[in-house]
């Protein structure tokens, strides 16, 4: 069984309860392509959506690099990654056809200038117009499992995203005995080693 704890966030979002669904544009570097995307048919699949503040900018770009240096792991383990910023289709394609970083992806570039997906998603940046660094996980069932918003100076960890994804894979996979839950305890330094625990809710209770 997978417990989901519900936890009031920015925007519309809760923890472990269903994201808002949208229907956007977005631009396929590895194809050249303008494609529709619609998060329901994403359904059964984990989705690791990662929102950065505006395309042509510096951080953003070591963001993308990174994430493509783990993309063939991210499909391996069945999960479909995107990012997203306020910036058009036709912006995210100038972007790749310009910048050394950004050119080497294949990862979806969604496009949300009306913010409609940014606020509703709670990373409107209210002084700039643009979407906050962060990102989100939603798990099979189209709930959140994992949401963050950070400084817009710093990159994304993606050795912390691949545990923090792989961690819930785990939980959400679980089969569970009454009295038991699964868990993904903390670590000290990045890694993507996970080691899950049972653990039982009475007996074990100030035992970790």
């Amino acid at each position: 069984m997978f417990i989901s704890y519900i936890i009031i966030l920015g925007g519309n979002m809760e923890i472990g309860k269903e994201v808002f669904e949208f229907k956007e544009k977005a631009y396929f570097p590895d194809s050249d392509e303008i494609k529709l995307i619609d998060l329901k048919n994403y359904r059964g699949k984990w989705v690791l959506l990662t929102f950065y503040p505006g395309d042509f900018t510096f951080v953003c770009a070591t963001d993308i690099e990174a994430l493509m240096e783990k993309f063939s792991e991210f499909e391996s383990e069945g999960i479909a990654v995107f990012v997203i910023s306020a910036d058009t289709v036709f912006s995210h394609k100038g972007w790749v056809q310009a910048s050394p970083r950004v050119s080497k992806s294949k990862i979806p570039m969604i496009e949300d200038p009306k913010k409609e997906v940014i606020t509703n998603y709670g990373f409107l940046n209210s002084e700039t117009g643009g979407a906050r660094r962060g990102m989100v996980i939603i798990d099979p069932d189209g709930k959140l499992q994992y949401y963050s918003i950070f400084n817009d100076a710093l990159g994304k960890d993606i050795g912390h995203i691949m545990f923090a994804l792989k961690g819930l894979k785990a939980i959400y996979n679980a089969k569970e005995s009454e009295g038991h839950i699964c868990i993904v305890p903390a670590v000290s330094k990045s890694t993507e080693t996970v080691k899950t625990m049972d653990v039982d809710t009475v007996k074990d209770i100030g035992k970790l």
